[in-house]
């Protein structure tokens, strides 16, 4: 009876740890399985809800594809309907609403894999929410795959299972240089840099990699202006970087500071020869809504990921961009393009594993590849991860907000028109009407010329 019972009591005992035996037996099987669920964590309330409701689109748009609702698309795993290497397996998004703070983050993920039985993960805009939410993922040791968080140190950390397929800041910042580059050569003056940025995991990375950049570049750092994520009023900041009088100023900001800085730079009557936005708010369509906001947004520039301009120069790119107009009742942006493609990529990587366990996916990913053409990412090289997860095909190009909306203006091979400098000529209307007129025939000449032109944005390194 003793020796019954302590059977009962050691069966009791191990009872978790075969439960979990079990469940990971499950999740290893190659065999046909009716689900593959991906766990999507953006910030779809709070100031950045904008932001992340049209990042969530951009993942759901890439699982509509998967799951063969336009099997006519040329993108990988478009043309079955699920994952064929699980069977056909429907490629289900369980969500996640973030609120934009780290800890909502972390528990998030939690709740995603072991309530909801999420096998992989994307997300989470705000780089801070995207490092607390990996840490746990790792913990997890369930794969993240990031496509919207920008911060360098991300992917500095050591993690093994993460893995981000857009440009770090430190891409992103050497295409704006080699654009200042460009600008000196053709004679403007620019010797100072000023930074403007929130104090946060986003805007303190990217200020650091803009002053290592300046400085490689023989650029003085003449203002270097921190604000808090919860300022209402960005004046007393704007003041001091006038004060300053800086040649170019770097913004790292989010939607609701952008807006801030707009209302800032006219009530303050002050703009510098040029703003440099590094995506955030920039990249928001609420960044330029109505006439106001647009008027006020004229000649700034930015850099992104992905240009609608470019896109609708690549067929299935334009096709992919018009049917989520179509879906969803908005244009697609950098945000949703750059989920879009994080999710079209652990997908494949998926498929590729034939498995739903999270440790053979992770193998996966680290040999994933996909190609240019098998992207909707004007002008990415590819997606293919180094040791330290990050893509190295990932390119950004610099954008400028012209006649009402966001142009390329460099890299020249890419660009639509050429950059107005400084912003005052942008809002001079005989001046920029001018320059409209020079960027038609330059249009004309690109459009003669057939396909679009293949030299790359300046690579890393």
């Amino acid at each position: 009876m003793r020796s019954a019972l302590r059977g009962s009591a050691l069966l009791l005992a191990f009872a978790p740890f075969l439960l979990l035996a079990v469940a990971h037996a499950d999740r290893s099987t190659e065999t046909r399985v009716e689900q593959v669920k991906v766990g999507i964590l953006e910030p779809t309330s709070g100031p950045d809800a904008s932001a992340g409701t049209d990042a969530r689109n951009g993942a759901q748009l890439a699982a509509d594809i998967i799951n063969g609702r336009f099997p006519e698309l040329a993108l990988p795993l478009a043309g079955k309907s699920g994952l064929p290497g699980l069977g056909g397996a429907e490629l289900a998004l369980v969500h996640a609403d973030t609120k934009g703070d780290p800890r909502t983050g972390a528990r998030e993920v939690q709740r995603l894999v072991t309530d909801q039985g999420a096998v992989a993960l994307t997300g989470a805009y705000h780089s801070a929410v995207t490092r607390t939410a990996s840490e746990r993922a790792e913990q997890l040791r369930i794969p993240f795959v990031n496509g919207d968080s920008s911060s360098t140190a991300l992917t500095e950390r050591g993690l093994r299972y993460f893995f981000r397929t857009g440009p770090s800041d430190l891409t992103y910042g050497r295409t704006f240089f080699s654009l200042i580059e460009d600008r000196k050569a053709a004679g403007v003056p620019i010797s100072s840099v000023g930074i403007l940025h929130i104090n946060n995991q986003y805007g303190d990375d990217g200020a650091a990699v803009t002053r290592q950049l300046a400085r490689q570049h023989g650029l003085t750092i003449a203002a270097d202006v921190g604000y808090d994520a919860d300022s209402t009023d960005l004046v007393p900041y704007v003041q001091e970087v006038r004060a300053k009088k800086p040649d170019v100023l770097f913004v790292l900001s989010y939607t609701t500071d952008a807006l801030l800085l707009q209302k800032a730079f006219t009530r303050v009557g002050y703009l510098p020869p040029a703003v440099l936005g590094y995506g955030g708010g920039f990249s928001d369509p609420e960044f330029v809504a109505g006439a106001a906001r647009a008027a006020d947004a004229r000649g700034f520039l930015r850099r992104t990921a992905w240009s609608a301009q470019l896109a609708d120069r690549n067929p299935t790119a334009k096709k992919v961009a018009q049917k989520f107009a179509a879906t969803f009742g908005a244009p697609m942006t950098e945000n949703s393009a750059r989920t879009f493609t994080a999710v079209m990529t652990l997908a494949v990587a998926i498929d590729n594993a034939r498995s739903t366990d999270p440790e053979k996916i992770h193998s996966a990913l680290r040999t994933v590849t996909l190609s240019g053409r098998e992207l909707i990412m004007e002008p990415w090289d590819y997606v293919r991860f180094d040791a330290s997860g990050q893509n190295t095909g990932a390119r950004g190009v610099v954008e400028q907000f012209i006649g009402g909306q966001w142009s390329v203006v460099y890299p020249d091979d890419l660009r639509s028109r050429r950059v107005i400098w400084p912003i005052s000529t942008a809002r001079d209307r005989r001046q920029a009407a001018s320059a409209d007129t020079r960027s038609a025939s330059e249009r004309v000449e690109v459009r003669v010329g057939g396909e679009l032109p293949a030299a790359p944005v300046p690579r890393e390194g």
